[in-house]
């Protein structure tokens, strides 16, 4: 979202909004839908919006579209559909995008009318639900991070949560039960427009293109009455909300106590920890507790584990064993994963082909440090100094190879490009110094 800072009108409403929820756990809110079209409210729904940019949806605006008509203008319109309740969400676009694994995940693309309207519904919904919602869940919570997530596992197998179910669920997204969520929205929200806005985002058809160009409308999920739209502004929320469902229970059938278990979640990444081999227990009760919940456990690559003998990877970590390369000392820790270093040489490997040498050397630096810069902010916690070192020698190595193309230069006797030239002159990023100088600022 970058640096946009929420209105002070906005932040007054989200403030009430959330302490309310706050103060009143049986609360239960009737007006809300006023709100959504509210002219604040919807003007900052586009900057966030625009902020995050994204492709456009079936319709095909963008928001240079947007911007020639006039957005007071548009957003005027899209107000007025919405109190007079004429408002109706167009089909989602979906599109394929590569995962690590090599298989496809599928995107959805709303419109850009539509993720306006859904960004203007979280403005409001969210503060109220972030009311109830447990320690355990740390995805796309304000103030929470997977960094902090992968700490909380750390810590917990410090404290002798050393038996670890490390879970995986089978399509979570699409199969979260419609009927079940909305009881879980209607716990707090009375007001039937809000309940039927979500209602009809989630039963949105979907298009797809084919390879011959020719476009396919479904509407599976209106027709199974189950799954939401991943890559829609509000699906974070609703995924939070129901996997709460799955973390209630789990306490109210006091298997914290019991098993001596702690639950860390991220979206759909689960893992539970805990004490004196009761994994084994822990993994029949996640299977009993998910099947009443419609969703499915993935057996092939739901395992236990036990720390330090074993190791586990979760959100891009591996947790388990590390030797000190001062002392030679065991101790438990996290690193980044193999499989996340090989994700970003292949990454730098792409960027630095030799296809890609009629850039400007500058540019090719500057797409390099910036993707760098991502990886180590996000893998900024733990053991990464090998990981780092790693991948500064595989991205020198590349550079200095893409150089010599470049400027047709043969290997010399010299060391041509030597570190101080790549680092200094071309100013490539060193994630080793980069991690030291960051360590500085936050002493």
């Amino acid at each position: 979202m970058g640096n946009l800072s929420t209105p002070i009108s906005v932040q007054k409403l989200q403030m009430a909004l959330h302490a309310k929820a706050k103060s009143e756990a049986g609360y239960r809110f009737y007006a809300l839908y006023d709100k959504i079209y509210r002219a604040d409210i919807l003007a900052h729904a586009y900057a966030q919006c625009r902020s995050n940019q994204g492709a456009p949806g079936v319709d095909g605006q963008d928001f240079a579209d947007v911007e020639s008509y006039g957005v007071e203008r548009w957003l005027g319109e899209l107000a007025l559909a919405l109190r007079e309740e004429s408002y109706r969400p167009e089909p989602i676009r979906r599109v394929f995008i590569p995962k690590a694994n090599g298989k496809l995940r599928p995107l959805g693309i709303s419109t850009l009318r539509d993720r306006v309207c859904m960004t203007a519904a979280m403005l409001v919904l969210e503060p109220i639900f972030e009311a109830d919602l447990p320690d355990e869940q740390y995805a796309y919570r304000p103030g929470r991070n997977a960094q902090q997530a992968g700490v909380e596992v750390e810590e917990s197998l410090h404290r002798g949560h050393t038996d670890v179910v490390d879970a995986d669920l089978a399509d979570y997204f699409g199969s979260i039960p419609h009927t079940e969520l909305m009881l879980s929205l209607a716990r707090r929200i009375v007001d039937r427009r809000v309940l039927h806005q979500i209602k009809m985002w989630l039963e949105c058809a979907v298009e797809e293109t084919d390879q011959r160009g020719r476009k396919k409308r479904t509407t599976k999920a209106k027709d199974s009455g189950r799954g939401i739209p991943q890559g829609s502004p509000i699906s974070p929320l609703l995924s939070n909300l129901y996997m709460r469902r799955f973390v209630l229970a789990w306490k109210k059938l006091g298997l914290e106590r019991r098993l001596g278990s702690r639950i860390v979640t991220y979206a759909d990444d689960l893992v539970i920890l805990c004490k004196n081999g009761k994994a084994e227990e822990a993994l029949a009760w996640m299977r009993k507790i998910m099947g009443k919940l419609k969703l499915t456990v993935n057996e092939e690559k739901t395992r236990i584990c036990k720390v330090p003998e074993g190791e586990f990877d979760f959100l891009g970590y591996t947790f388990g064993r590390r030797y000190s390369p001062v002392t030679g000392k065991a101790r438990i820790a996290l690193w980044p994963s193999k499989k996340s270093v090989r994700h970003m040489t292949e990454k730098v490997h792409e960027l630095t082909e030799l296809k890609t040498v009629w850039q400007e050397t500058t540019e090719l630096v500057r797409k390099l440090n910036r993707m760098l810069r991502g990886w180590a902010n996000y893998f900024s916690v733990g053991s990464v100094s090998r990981a780092y070192n790693t991948l500064d020698i595989y991205t020198a190595t590349r550079l200095r190879r893409w150089l010599r193309n470049k400027y047709k230069v043969r290997r010399g006797k010299g060391g041509l490009y030597p570190y101080p030239h790549l680092y200094g002159y071309f100013g490539l990023i060193c994630l080793t110094s980069y991690k030291c100088s960051r360590a500085s600022t936050k002493a």
